[in-house]
C-alpha cells in the first residue's frame, strides 16, 4: 500500500491499530520493522514510531523476534472482566441513585434504532462483531453522563478485545446479543433503571465464573487459531 499524503508515521501507527483492534493480526503473528515496512511501502522510521505507539497503547508488546498482539493471561483476563461489569453497572446506578441524573434519550434512541436493523438483518458471525458490541457499551455509558466513567470502560473493553473478539463466531451469539442490547435499550428508555441494571448485569456475566468460562473457551479457540 503506498502512502502520499500526511504523515506517514500517523498512517502507519492508525491501520496497524485498526488492524490489531479489528482482529486481523494473530496473537501469534511476528511483527518486524522489516515485514511491516514491506506491507507499508514505506522506511523503517515510521514503522519504528508506530510501533512505539502502540506499545504505549499496551495493544502490543515486545518479543526475542520484535513484536506481537498483546493477550491478557487468564489472571489479568479475570481482573479486567471484574473492572468491567463494575464500570458497565456504574452507568445506570449513578442515574439511580440521583433522579436527577437523567440519560441522553437522543443518543439511546439512535443506538436502538442501529441494534434494530441489525436484528432485522442479522449480520454473520465474525470476530469484528466486538466492535459493534463495544459502540453498544460506550453509548450506554455515555448516555449516563459521565465522561471519565465511559473513558475508562473503552479503555478496559480495548484490552480484552482479543479475547471477547472469539465470543462472536457463532450465529447464536450474534443473535442473543442483539436481543439483549434491545432489552436492556427498551428498559432505561422506560425509565425502568432497576430492571435495566439486572438485564445488563446478566449481559456482561451474572458472575465472573461464567465469564471466565467463556474467556477461557476463546483462548483456547485463539490458541488453535490460524
Amino acid at each position: 500500500m503506498s502512502m502520499t499524503s500526511g504523515s506517514l508515521r500517523e498512517q502507519v501507527y492508525q491501520q496497524l491499530r485498526d488492524e490489531i483492534l479489528n482482529g486481523r493480526v494473530s496473537p501469534r503473528e511476528r511483527l518486524t520493522e522489516p515485514k511491516l515496512s514491506r506491507t507499508f511501502e514505506v522506511s523503517r522510521t515510521p514503522v519504528r514510531e508506530a510501533l512505539s505507539r502502540l506499545l504505549s497503547d499496551g495493544l502490543v508488546e515486545r518479543t526475542d523476534f520484535g513484536y506481537a498482539v498483546v493477550v491478557p493471561s487468564l489472571a489479568a483476563l479475570k481482573d479486567l472482566y471484574e473492572l468491567r461489569i463494575t464500570l458497565e453497572l456504574r452507568g445506570i446506578a449513578r442515574a439511580i441513585e440521583n433522579a436527577q441524573i437523567r440519560h441522553d434519550r437522543d443518543l439511546l434512541g439512535a443506538e436502538l434504532a442501529r441494534w434494530q436493523e441489525l436484528r432485522d438483518a442479522v449480520p454473520d458471525p465474525d470476530p469484528s462483531f466486538v466492535v459493534l458490541d463495544e459502540g453498544f457499551h460506550r453509548a450506554l455509558s455515555q448516555a449516563s453522563g459521565n465522561a471519565q466513567l465511559t473513558d475508562a470502560l473503552v479503555t478496559v473493553n480495548q484490552k480484552i478485545r482479543a479475547v471477547r473478539m472469539h465470543d462472536f463466531i457463532e450465529d447464536e451469539r450474534i443473535t442473543a446479543t442483539i436481543a439483549e442490547h434491545i432489552e436492556i435499550l427498551d428498559l432505561v428508555l422506560d425509565d425502568r433503571l432497576g430492571d435495566a441494571l439486572t438485564a445488563l448485569h446478566k449481559h456482561v456475566g451474572e458472575s465472573l465464573e461464567v465469564v471466565m468460562e467463556r474467556a477461557s473457551h476463546a483462548m483456547a479457540r485463539m490458541a488453535v487459531a490460524g
